[in-house]
Order: C-alpha cells, then sequence, then structure tokens
C-alpha cells in the first residue's frame, strides 16, 4: 500500500474511528449477539445472522484503518510552502465563467467531504489545481466541459 497523505485533523478522525470501533461498537455489538443467541436456536435466528454480520463488517473497518493509519503521513502545513496549491492548501477560486467564488480544502481522498469543501488531491480539480500559484489560471477538462478558474488566494 503507498503512503496516505493526512492532515493532522484528517489523521485524528481516523483515529478517533478506530477507538470507537474497537471499543463502543465491539461492546455493543457483542451484546447483541448475546441477546440474539438467547433467543433460541442460531441456525433460524435473523437477529442473530443480523448482529454476525454487523460484528464482520465491524472487524473489517478495524482493518481498514489500522492498514491507513499504518501508511499514513501526516502533513505539517508549517513546513510547507504557502505559495503554491499542496494537500492542505485551502485555495480561494474564481470562476471565469459566472464569476462565482469558491473556496475548497485540498485533501486525500480518505478525508475528501465535498459537503465540507474538502477536495481530494487526486480528483479531477483537486488534481488540476496542484501546484498553482496565486493569479494563475487553471482549466480543468471535467465529463461536463471545461472549468475556468483563477486562484485568488491561498491559505493554510
Amino acid at each position: 500500500m503507498e503512503e496516505i497523505y493526512l492532515t493532522r485533523a484528517g489523521y485524528q478522525k481516523l483515529i478517533d474511528e478506530l477507538e470507537d470501533l474497537k471499543t463502543n461498537k465491539r461492546r455493543k455489538l457483542s451484546k447483541a449477539i448475546g441477546e440474539a443467541r438467547s433467543h433460541g436456536d442460531i441456525g433460524e435466528n435473523a437477529e442473530y445472522d443480523a448482529a454476525k454480520e454487523a460484528q464482520a463488517l465491524n472487524e473489517k473497518r478495524v482493518v481498514e484503518l489500522e492498514l491507513k493509519l499504518s501508511h499514513a503521513r501526516i502533513i505539517d502545513d508549517e513546513n510547507i510552502a504557502s505559495d503554491r496549491v499542496l494537500i492542505g492548501a485551502i485555495v480561494k477560486l474564481k470562476d471565469l465563467d459566472t464569476d462565482e467564488e469558491l473556496e475548497y480544502t485540498i485533501v486525500s481522498a480518505e478525508e475528501a467531504d465535498f459537503d465540507q469543501g474538502k477536495i481530494s488531491f487526486s480528483s479531477p480539480v483537486g488534481g488540476a489545481l496542484m501546484n498553482h500559484k496565486e493569479n494563475e489560471i487553471v482549466e480543468i477538462k471535467i465529463p461536463a466541459g471545461i472549468l475556468k478558474y483563477k486562484i485568488l488566494k491561498i491559505s493554510r
């Protein structure tokens, strides 16, 4: 597995999720399995089957998170140039077709959340913005056509 670049906040979010899955969720699922088992024959017990499946999915997620965290590289904002778009940058853009101003934070795919304005550096828009500087115009080819953005500001 390749290195996974994460902001400190993104790394902490994965740590918190892993801790919750290993403690709270495991305990809850174990209790649900015990209750379902007490209802009788587990061979024909849908509650038991559902609880066991939920437990398997939980353990799968635990393994995924442990693997990601073992390959994580934390992006330290203090040591990254702020004169160009890199992972962790907050980029203010102007859509040259609509004059709309947008703001995105460039993150890894693991942290991407469009509703929060976090886009992956491996997405078409995020990837096209990488390494560009303020006042540059970037043309981004997407399935719906071409986007034209001017980079107004880059911050951390």
